[in-house]
């Protein structure tokens, strides 16, 4: 096995001294290319976690080891609403100072990526909240960074569009050879899309069990393996809630 591409040990979070511990202990590890989807009850910490890998938030105490640079995509799409689908993606790749002259093409690319080859010249409002999210993904691939970090980014969809999307997101992960760490709030949604999901208990987060998906056939949303592994696991996130009131 080769070294971990992102190596969390003993991560601990407080935002202020004696107050409540949010993370506590926490250890993950993800190999290169790997898919790991992050799963708990609201408020254990998953956002924040993520928060402190791209370092919009400091840890408390405790190690990481990011192999690679990570970027971060959010539930809301937060593309710049005066820029057309192509000019956002063009000022994320300004941003991580991709040569001007070959922005537009790179830009393009990354929309037939995202199967939106026609979408350069359309501002965010004239597209749906699924193209919108495409757009996110393809800015996101911009900045060529090797870990993808998605905190709850097909939430706000319905859930034709939601599965379309996890048909183009695994696409995209098995072309890219990305490193992914995916944050949700569904299970089935975690259960269908990982190749490990991982349980955090309720606050203080820790991760308390893990389970890893061996299955060469393609997944759907309705297919029997994620049926059977998300009830397994509901059910244990419903105990740790239990167990924290």
């Amino acid at each position: 096995m080769s070294a971990p591409i992102l190596k969390i040990e003993h991560l601990s979070k407080q935002y202020a001294a004696g107050g409540p511990t949010i993370i506590d202990d926490l250890n993950l590890s993800l190999q290169p290319g790997e898919f790991v989807a992050l799963v708990g009850a609201s408020g254990c910490g998953k956002s924040t976690l993520l928060n402190i890998l791209t370092g919009l938030e400091t840890k408390t105490s405790g190690n990481i080891d990011l192999g690679a640079e990570a970027a971060l995509m959010f539930q809301e799409h937060a593309l710049l609403p005066w820029l057309t689908a192509g000019k956002n993606i063009e000022l994320a790749l300004k941003l991580v100072n991709y040569p001007k002259a070959e922005r537009k093409a790179r830009a393009q690319r990354l929309l037939e990526l995202v199967h939106l080859p026609h979408a350069y010249d359309q501002r965010p409002h004239e597209l749906s909240g699924g193209m919108r999210q495409r757009v996110a993904i393809a800015r996101a691939l911009a900045q060529g960074r090797k870990i993808l970090l998605m905190d709850e980014p097909f939430a706000a969809l319905d859930a034709i569009t939601r599965d379309l999307l996890h048909e183009e997101l695994v696409q995209i992960w098995e072309e890219t050879g990305l490193t992914v760490l995916f944050v949700t709030h569904n299970v089935r949604e975690a259960v269908r899309l990982a190749q490990r999901v991982i349980l955090m208990s309720s606050r203080p987060g820790r991760i308390i069990k893990e389970w890893q998906i061996e299955s060469a056939e393609p997944r759907r949303i309705e297919s029997k393996i994620v049926s059977d592994l998300s009830l397994v696991i509901t059910e244990e996130l419903r105990k740790e809630i239990k167990r924290h009131g």
